[in-house]
């Protein structure tokens, strides 16, 4: 392509000048003496007006005003062609083009004089009086920036006719005022060693090395500006930017020192994006509509967002464990990766067909961790700990799994197809540091069973009864949790490299999920409990006097013995044996209970218990189908009038919450005639809602302690009760959830502190993000569907943007108070910002 000069005959200002002009019209000769005067002064008038762009490009020379700044064109050491100088000239000042900026109309200029001509002249090309706004201008092309920075200058200083490319002319210059420097100033160097630079020295050397410095810009600030320090060296360094032609941070520099700011940090624009579901469109448009109100880039664009994002997900932080993870990679750069990594294929492998994906572990916790620095350095400080420790500190780690049901979206035409899905997350329970001969705790999660703190691990779309599925994807994630148990993780925080080591405890599941990856018989089995052996009977006969006697070492035995029967017996003696033992344990789970669907639990069998009782079937047992159902539709009608509860298919926990009451007992027992059964029921739910609190506290020891003190004798009496006034119902047989109730609970909390902060609620209360997380990416396939979902649900659980938030809600409900000695455009910028972060949530 071949190089043409910028001419008069431009093809942008030809057209913007010919849509202009009109045609010239054929002068008529037969006109009156008037009219010939008026012509003779329109033509007068016209040969002023082609004197004007002579007089304007004088005029904006003397705008512009550069030349102790910009280059001449006489300078350059090669003798150009005249059309190649004029190409790489200011069409303005006419010097070398110094940080060049193009118009929409495609001409070219010095950035300063550009600025100056329009601030002065108006919003107009100077070439071609094109419309031409400050925000129209832009960097050229790249290969246009290279041949400028190519070509060879002389040097202007006298006594050095050096020849320099334009490029390095800015370092030649600096050269110069080095040496006059050293004039004035002469180093001192005593101790031999090569000089360092200012910036690598302590602040003690720094202070040392400017002292001189120092002094005399105080001196000048006291004589000059009363005394304002900052003002002067933030003024100098807004100078040695302008020299350096480094506009666009001396552009922020600025801005923040008239008091604008130059916006939203990324991480607050993050934060928002990500609590308020909001998808890229629907924020880019936010952020185009605030910035063309107010005037000001307030909120930052996406790919600042993007930028911000990286340092909170797993994989951006260095670390090392020692000794090595086995058959776990040593490099820390690893981001969201394919759920089925690290699992060995070969052709017997069973086909799964699912969309998995996941963190690593490792890179996952110490992510999590650098999350918590901030509150982790605070906790020392609060323990009078130095914060220079090293550790090691020893991390608790609560592990949950659970499906999340169906989570299918109708895309398209007809019926939506079933899609189920499973999550595994982790929360961050407590940390401690080990100070002479005690562990001082120095962190510890406030609300375990928050969805803020329940960090997602591995999403996959697969059904949470599929034992093959559900292995095939958490067995590369359980051996990575296997090997960290026996390493030590080094990690830097606060400049200093700390030891962890982590203690895992797989608490989070449910009663379903517990018998799928111990190996045990379903819920409907003869072996009603997952921490002891009891059968159903059993458990019926003795209702409180039960110990823990499963464990993950014990169900691995009990598979062997069931894989090889060694002892010849037949199904129901091995089955005997082996305890319930069906399949291969595949994760190891703490015995314990789960507090939430404990109370679902129990929650169904009162509503039952309220049903028999409407029905008087400690009366007459035997009852027909159609009969129960009639009992069913009265208790809801009832419920319905009295408590406002609607019927449900299935229970769940707000419908629990509120059928467990001392008022929906009442408004039972209107429906029930006999006086003893209402006393009976009043006190088996008194009973009931004295115990509850025991097991769903985060701290029973601290929130209820008498209650506490009361729970054996509480569950004695209920034991009694169902035994003797409801034997009706549970005689020879027992829920599990009743089961667990009455007989462990005094256990765990001996052993464990507490039930209701290693529940798995907050992985439930997640799942409800699940979809809002999915609408949010409108990415059409589903693998970098569920990415997104897995990075945007981590993103929701960092304290890091939770602090933002936080901040950010604090001041909304409190409202804002606009200065009066602001002005009135700054004022309606921030209301309008306001209305518009308003209307993000939906």
């Amino acid at each position: 392509m071949d190089w043409k000069s910028h001419s008069p005959n431009c093809t942008v200002c030809y057209t913007a000048r010919r849509g202009v002009k009109r045609k010239n019209q054929p002068s008529n000769l037969q006109l009156g003496k008037r009219l010939k005067i008026i012509a003779e002064c329109a033509r007068k008038a016209k040969s002023v007006k082609k004197q004007v762009p002579v007089n304007n490009k004088n005029l904006m020379k003397k705008i512009a005003n550069c030349k102790k700044i910009h280059l001449s064109t006489k300078l350059l050491a090669v003798d150009y062609p005249a059309d190649f100088v004029k190409s790489i000239s200011c069409q303005v000042c006419e010097h070398i083009l110094a940080d060049p900026v193009e118009t929409t109309c495609s001409h070219l200029f010095c950035r300063t004089c550009i600025l100056k001509c329009l601030k002065v002249m108006g919003s107009y090309c100077p070439s071609c009086r094109y419309p031409c706004f400050p925000t129209d201008l832009v960097s050229p092309v790249k290969s246009f920036l290279n041949i400028l920075n190519s070509l060879a200058v002389r040097c202007p200083v006298k006594e050095c006719d050096e020849e320099v490319l334009l490029g390095k002319y800015c370092h030649h210059l600096s050269s110069h005022k080095e040496v006059k420097r050293k004039e004035i100033y002469t180093h001192v160097n005593k101790g031999g060693r090569p000089r360092q630079h200012l910036l690598s020295l302590t602040r003690r050397a720094q202070k040392h090395r400017l002292r001189e410095l120092k002094l005399q810009v105080k001196a000048f600030a006291e004589k000059e500006e009363g005394g304002d320090i900052k003002a002067v060296c933030l003024t100098l360094f807004l100078l040695a930017l302008r020299a350096r032609n480094e506009h666009r941070q001396a552009d922020e520099l600025e801005a923040i020192m008239q008091g604008k700011g130059s916006g939203l940090h990324p991480a607050v624009c993050l934060a928002i994006r990500v609590n308020t579901f909001l998808s890229c469109s629907q924020y880019h448009k936010m952020y185009r509509t605030v910035k063309a109100i107010s005037g000001r880039q307030i909120f930052q664009p996406l790919h600042a967002l993007r930028t911000a994002e990286k340092a909170l997900l797993p994989g951006y932080h260095p670390f090392e464990w020692k000794p090595p993870l086995k058959n776990v990679s040593t490099n820390t750069e690893v981001g969201i990766i394919d759920g089925l990594s690290g699992l060995p294929h070969s052709v017997d492998d069973y086909p799964v067909d699912t969309i998995a994906k996941r963190f690593r572990y490792d890179a996952a916790l110490v992510s999590a961790l650098m999350d918590l620095e901030e509150d982790i350095m605070e906790g020392m400080k609060a323990q009078d700990l130095d914060d220079y420790l090293n550790g090691p500190f020893t991390v608790v780690v609560k592990e949950s799994c659970d499906g999340m049901g169906d989570v299918s979206e109708k895309h398209g035409s007809g019926p939506p197809v079933p899609e189920k899905a499973v999550r595994f997350s982790f929360t961050l329970m407590n940390i401690s540091i080990a100070h002479g001969n005690e562990n001082i705790r120095i962190f510890e999660e406030v609300k375990p069973n928050s969805e803020l703190c329940c960090k997602p691990l591995c999403l996959m779309l697969a059904d949470e009864s599929d034992h093959e599925t559900l292995t095939a994807i958490l067995s590369p994630l359980i051996a990575e949790r296997e090997t960290m148990k026996s390493s030590v993780l080094l990690l830097e925080m606060g400049g200093i490299l700390r030891t962890f080591k982590f203690i895992f405890r797989g608490t989070g599941y449910d009663e379903k999920l517990v018998r799928e990856v111990e190996g045990l018989e379903a819920s409907g089995s003869t072996y009603i409990c997952t921490l002891c052996d009891a059968t159903r009977l059993e458990a019926s006969q003795n209702l409180v006097l039960h110990s823990i006697t499963r464990s993950h070492a014990e169900n691995l035995e009990r598979y062997e013995v069931w894989r090889s029967n060694p002892y010849n017996e037949s199904v129901d003696e091995l089955r005997d044996r082996v305890k319930g033992v069906s399949a291969k344990p595949f994760i190891e789970t703490v015995p314990s209970i789960d507090a939430l669907h404990c109370d679902i639990g129990n929650a169904a069998e009162f509503y039952k218990i309220f049903q028999f009782e409407i029905g008087e079937v400690y009366k007459k047992p035997d009852v027909s189908k159609e009969e129960r159902k009639r009992w069913q539709s009265t208790l809801d009608k009832h419920l319905r009038k009295k408590m406002n509860l609607k019927p449900i298919m299935r229970m769940n926990g707000n419908f629990a919450r509120k059928l467990m009451t001392k008022e929906t007992v009442e408004a039972v027992c209107e429906l029930i005639k006999c006086e003893e059964r209402h006393e009976a029921l009043r006190e088996l739910m008194d009973l009931y809602l004295k115990m509850k609190p025991v097991w769903r506290s985060s701290c029973p020891a601290k929130e209820c302690p008498e209650l506490l003190c009361q729970y054996s004798f509480n569950s004695q009496r209920f034991a009694e009760l169902l035994s003797t006034k409801f034997k009706y119902r549970y005689e020879g047989k027992i829920t599990n959830y009743f089961h667990k109730t009455l007989a462990h609970v005094p256990e765990i909390i001996e052993r464990d502190g507490s039930i209701g902060a290693w529940a798995s609620e907050g992985n439930e209360s997640g799942n409800k993000l699940f979809r809002r997380f999915r609408k949010m990416n409108a990415r059409q396939s589903k693998c970098y569907e569920m990415e997104d979902v897995l990075k945007h649900h981590w993103l929701y659980t960092s304290k890091y943007l939770q602090k933002f938030m936080n901040a950010h809600n604090t001041l909304k409900s409190q409202g804002f108070t606009i200065d009066p000695g602001k002005s009135l455009e700054d004022s309606l910028a921030l209301e309008d910002t306001l209305e518009i972060t308003d209307s993000m949530e939906f």
